[in-house]
């Protein structure tokens, strides 16, 4: 019997990881559209359009499945609330001004740091065991992830005088990424991910029209203005980056927890690199493949199953 549950288990984190890694797939091409509509529209819009595209896949998705929408309790509404501020408006906020000053690789190179910073979040403030073989790997996969993007855009660390703007704002990017992966634990058991994730859009898409509005960024004439490429975009940051990507990134937290969800976002720039080499013809070098081999290694000691008689000595 015991054989039989340790192989369900090992194949049920199976299906998590390989969903955790679809949906990294997906960010990696994240800052590039972000990047790509950087000039086109005020960031506050890009922001707003986005989720509007998003909060629709969303709901449409629930009419489609016949999922009525739960009645949240007032302390749900107020964690909810939380989780739309800071994972919604407050990141998109940092993410599309912060791609007005840097390239997509610098952001890359700073967002890298989110496994790091929710592993010891974590630890700080729920009490996470960190075990060394897991700092050991979020360290592993802060180096390759580092080496991967570094030596596909070397001249990224020659920074511009106002890059340290852009540095600020995408360091706000993983802050606010942090609250959204560390206070969903409780809503991600209660209302589950779909829940979770279509409340907390819906309530960040509102704060983001609020906030364009008022500051008079909506702007109907930039919309007649985008192409078939910008429209792409946005239609991929909002229904894949956004709708698709964020329910899977919460089920694998429900799963298997914030830490090791979190190392999966090392391989936004591993993504990137090999859809760059297979779709444009980029070349691959040497410290891609050695940064690629330690991000998958990292990935590995993190997620990494304790010895039987290890866990009995934790429990």
């Amino acid at each position: 019997m015991r054989n039989v549950e340790q192989l369900h288990t090992t194949s049920s984190d199976i299906a998590v990881y390989l969903t955790l890694a679809a949906v990294t797939m997906i960010w990696g091409g994240t800052f590039v559209a972000g990047r790509f509509l950087a000039g086109s529209l005020s960031p506050m819009f890009a922001a707003s359009l986005r989720f509007l595209l998003a909060s629709a896949a969303l709901l449409g998705f629930l009419w489609l499945a016949r999922i009525p929408l739960a009645r949240p309790t007032p302390r749900q509404w107020l964690q909810l609330m939380l989780l739309g501020f800071f994972g919604i408006f407050f990141y998109n906020l940092c993410f599309f001004y912060g791609l007005q000053y840097i390239n997509a690789s610098r952001a890359s190179l700073i967002v890298a740091l989110n496994p790091a910073v929710i592993g010891l979040a974590s630890w700080w403030l729920f009490k996470e065991r960190l075990r060394r073989v897991k700092v050991a790997g979020i360290a592993t996969c802060i180096v390759g992830a580092g080496l991967v993007i570094v030596s596909r855009n070397p001249q990224l660390l020659a920074a511009t005088p106002d890059a340290w703007i852009g540095d600020l704002l995408i360091l706000g990017c993983v802050l606010g990424w942090g609250v959204y992966s560390l206070f969903s634990r409780e809503l991600n058991q209660t209302l589950g991910p779909v829940q979770t994730v279509t409340y907390s859009i819906l309530i960040g898409t509102l704060m983001l029209w609020v906030v364009a509005a008022v500051r008079g960024e909506l702007s109907w004439e930039a919309l007649d203005d985008l192409g078939l490429p910008q429209w792409l975009s946005l239609t991929y940051l909002g229904v894949l980056g956004s709708a698709l990507a964020y329910i899977g990134y919460y089920h694998g937290i429900r799963k298997i927890g914030a830490t090791r969800s979190g190392v999966f976002i090392a391989l936004n720039p591993l993504t990137a690199v090999v859809f760059g080499a297979v779709l444009l013809d980029e070349h691959l070098t040497l410290a891609m493949y050695g940064g690629g081999a330690l991000i998958l290694t990292g990935i590995y000691l993190c997620n990494k199953p304790l010895a039987p008689g290890a866990r009995k000595r934790i429990l």
